[in-house]
């Protein structure tokens, strides 16, 4: 849930929704809440406008900090709207509904998901895409932000990857995602894209159904 917080977008609250991860630090893992703590300092230090500057720079304008798990494993390719399709029927069928305005492959999103949801199916769905996120650690490592450290928490206390999952990553860094000349931009650079599927995007945050 730390990492849902602070890898959204840093809004006029900032300061207190870090004051907040801060005071539950000490029930994580001392590794994992170090990497949390480095970010809060850098962004308290960076401030509200100077970090929410930071953030479009980062994660809008560069497609290897995408934080949109489908982008990864289908790319700008009419497979992409089934998956976002399918990370929402995963959520509903564990009982959960969104009442924000994101779509359901948001990496703030999944993680929430995998935060509240008892069943483990949320954590199992974050897991099943580590290479996304490993290739966004590596991009954000490359680039200097401080937002590497919450990647760095992050997976952290996910499952140790399999040799396929690192030749994955490998091939993501070297190559990208898959390309298919569709018509479909990519969320978080530039404008966000319509749902390919026309189906609504639907709201950060959830309730249970």
């Amino acid at each position: 849930m730390a990492c849902s917080l602070l890898l959204d977008y840093p809004e006029e609250d900032m300061t207190e929704e870090v004051a907040q991860v801060r005071a539950e630090l000490g029930s994580l893992p001392r590794a994992v809440a170090a990497s949390i703590e480095e970010f809060c300092a850098a962004a308290e230090s960076m401030g509200v406008r100077a970090s929410q500057e930071h953030y479009v720079r980062t994660f809008d304008h560069q497609r290897r900090c995408a934080l949109y798990l489908s982008y990864f494993v289908e790319g700008d390719t009419r497979g992409r709207g089934q998956a976002i399709l399918a990370f929402r029927e995963i959520m509903q069928r564990a009982g959960f509904e969104q009442v924000g305005n994101e779509l359901p492959d948001y990496v703030p999103v999944c993680l929430e998901f995998a935060a509240l949801d008892d069943s483990g199916t949320g954590e199992e769905l974050v897991a099943s895409h580590r290479e996304g996120l490993e290739v966004v650690r590596s991009a954000l490592t490359d680039s200097g932000s401080h937002y590497a450290r919450l990647l760095d928490a992050l997976l952290m206390i996910l499952p140790s990857p399999s040799r396929d999952t690192v030749a994955t990553v490998r091939r993501l860094i070297s190559q990208g995602p898959p390309t298919e000349l569709v018509g479909l931009g990519m969320p978080g650079v530039g404008a966000p894209v319509p749902d390919p599927l026309n189906v609504q995007p639907v709201p950060v945050g959830f309730k249970e159904r």
